[in-house]
């Protein structure tokens, strides 16, 4: 029963690690975040406000989500194969 569980999991695991590469190729680059972050720039016009609704904004929710999920399975993983 246990290996059945295992080979689900992994299945699940590397369908993530696929979707997890694919959105991160195809992000747009975010080049100057960091340095509106330190001055607070841009933070109070329209489209900084509803970004997550955008595209790209979609794409990086999904993208930390895929992390996310990458992560909770690796771990998942690390027990179950320890059994």
């Amino acid at each position: 029963m246990i290996e059945i569980i295992r080979n689900i999991v992994l299945v699940i695991y590397v369908l993530v690690c696929i979707v997890l590469i694919v959105l991160a190729t195809i992000q747009a680059r975010d080049t100057n975040g960091a340095s509106q972050t330190v001055t607070g720039a841009g933070a109070s016009n329209f489209y900084e406000n509803n970004k997550g609704r955008t595209r790209e904004g979609k794409l990086k929710r999904m993208t930390v989500i895929s992390g996310v999920l990458f992560i909770i399975l690796a771990i998942a993983l690390s027990i179950l194969f320890v059994m």
